[in-house]
């Protein structure tokens, strides 16, 4: 079995050796109102999961686009965790914010934009270096495994070892998807390093029907963990409403993939 660096966390397996369990990421994109969060918090607890991910600060192409709520949202997502019995997880888009997101969160996420943003990553490793903060850094929407790899060393090196490796898919020539998920990132991931790998299958679908056939394939090739993204109106979602799943539509995949992870003798969490 391949030793993995990452530190046992509540609700997180503990990938000292590669375990039975899947680990969930599910939750909206960007937390909007205490009122949606709670709607996704109750269905993912109802689904015997443990995390919970929503955006606070939202890193968007176009600035006049929904920002997020900052602290605000934070709270919202503290509140609705505290009261489901979640864990709770989110990006972190500038140094600054390392401390507040600490105050409130259980995980911190380094989303692609900021893949190379070499200051906030050391940053990152510096701040969590006591706590073993988990922190689930994607890959840049371009960038190569090695150069993905090198740049968890801005982490690791500071002190926090308690890495997930994310694949969120790359852009390519093809506009079928939104994005071109490289399924084989997990196999060399796990043959190259000791991390374990989550596959995030939302982004790269881009449109929700998509989503279930890329969770059933990431979960077939290996992969440790999922991010999928949950709004109980996806067509009311302030972003990324597309290839979001509902509660419905999500609790009927997790029902799917527990009996195709069944079959690798695994089970999500």
């Amino acid at each position: 079995m391949c030793e993995s660096k990452l530190h046992g966390v509540a609700g997180l397996p503990d990938y000292g050796t590669r375990t039975d369990e899947i680990t969930i990421f599910a939750g909206p994109c960007s937390i909007e109102s205490q009122e949606q969060f709670d709607e996704v918090a109750e269905c993912v607890a109802a689904n015997g999961l443990h995390w919970i991910r929503g955006g606070a600060y939202k890193p968007r192409t176009n600035p006049h686009s929904f920002q997020g709520l900052g602290e605000e949202g934070l709270k919202i997502m503290k509140n609705a965790a505290d009261r489901f019995g979640l864990k709770t997880l989110t990006e972190v888009m500038d140094s600054e914010h390392i401390s507040l997101v600490q105050n409130y969160c259980d995980g911190i996420q380094i989303g692609a934009r900021n893949f190379q943003n070499f200051s906030l990553l050391k940053n990152i490793g510096i701040a969590t270096s006591k706590t073993k903060t988990m922190v689930l850094f994607k890959r840049g929407f371009a960038g190569t495994i090695a150069e993905w790899l090198a740049a968890t060393e801005y982490l690791t090196t500071n002190g926090n070892d308690n890495v997930i490796l994310c694949e969120r898919g790359l852009r390519t020539f093809e506009t079928a998807t939104r994005f071109t998920l490289d399924i084989s990132a997990v196999p060399v991931i796990h043959k190259q390093s000791l991390y374990p790998i989550c596959v995030d299958v939302s982004h790269p679908a881009g449109v929700r029907d998509l989503v279930p056939a890329l969770a059933r394939t990431a979960i077939a090739a290996g992969a440790d963990s999922l991010m999928i993204e949950v709004h109980p109106d996806p067509q009311s979602a302030k972003s990324d409403g597309p290839q979001q799943l509902t509660p419905a539509q999500f609790t009927d995949l997790m029902e799917d993939l527990r009996e195709i992870a069944a079959v690798f003798g695994k089970k999500l969490v």
